[in-house]
């Protein structure tokens, strides 16, 4: 089980967890559509390109976090049986991810509320960069939009959390910023038939089941070694 095979997890998630974001980050689009200058809106790529890096930079930074702190527990504690015993966690998480984007179960949603305390106080921040005045203003907007409480970055960091390091946390926490970039440039309303796509029933069940079946396949992987 390698860390390349973590990264390109958290990638599908982006991808598959189009539905959430679309859920999650709609009200977040419609205030930074109408942050644009009127006479800029020619230039509404580079404000999305802005503000989608600055939420990069964000998840990358919580990954590398999340990575080096759960390094440093393992090393001082039980070793790499405290990663693998974190991996049936993650594997219970994109489980549970699954689950609630085929809407079959809303579980996820209790956990979305752990980080409602910190945004409470980062939510007011955004707003001193609206109207943006140059399309750099989106970058730190996008910055602080990046740790809005979501079970989707939820799930990916505890890919983080089993990367092995901060270094291998940001890698993978960046790829799935990667993998949730079409469903935000669609929701920046480049492309309504694509959203309208991302959010069909058929395809949130389907990405559901995807993800339960990865997740029951990572826990599959851990009992080997384990015992």
């Amino acid at each position: 089980m390698t860390t390349q095979l973590d990264a390109w997890a958290a990638l599908l998630i982006g991808l598959l967890g189009a539905g959430h974001c679309i859920a999650m980050c709609g009200g977040v689009a419609a205030a930074f559509s109408m942050a644009i200058p009127e006479n800029q809106r020619r230039w509404q790529w580079v404000y999305l390109l802005s503000y989608n890096a600055g939420r990069i930079v964000s998840y990358s930074l919580a990954g590398a976090l999340v990575g080096g702190v759960f390094a440093s527990l393992a090393e001082v504690s039980m070793g790499k049986q405290t990663l693998l015993i974190m991996r049936i966690l993650t594997g219970i998480m994109m489980i549970l991810l699954g689950l609630y984007l085929a809407r079959w179960w809303f579980f996820l949603l209790k956990l979305e509320k752990l980080g409602s305390g910190l945004w409470r106080y980062l939510k007011p921040l955004a707003s001193r960069f609206i109207p943006f005045k140059h399309p750099l203003a989106a970058f730190p907007f996008g910055m602080i939009w990046g740790w809005l409480p979501c079970g989707l970055v939820y799930s990916a960091l505890t890919w983080s959390a089993v990367s092995g390091g901060a270094w291998e946390g940001a890698r993978v926490m960046a790829l799935f910023g990667l993998g949730t970039l079409p469903t935000l440039l669609a929701l920046g309303g480049l492309a309504g038939q694509l959203r309208h796509w991302l959010n069909h029933p058929k395809f949130r069940q389907a990405s559901g089941i995807l993800l339960i079946i990865y997740g029951l396949f990572t826990i599959y992987q851990v009992f080997p070694i384990l015992y």
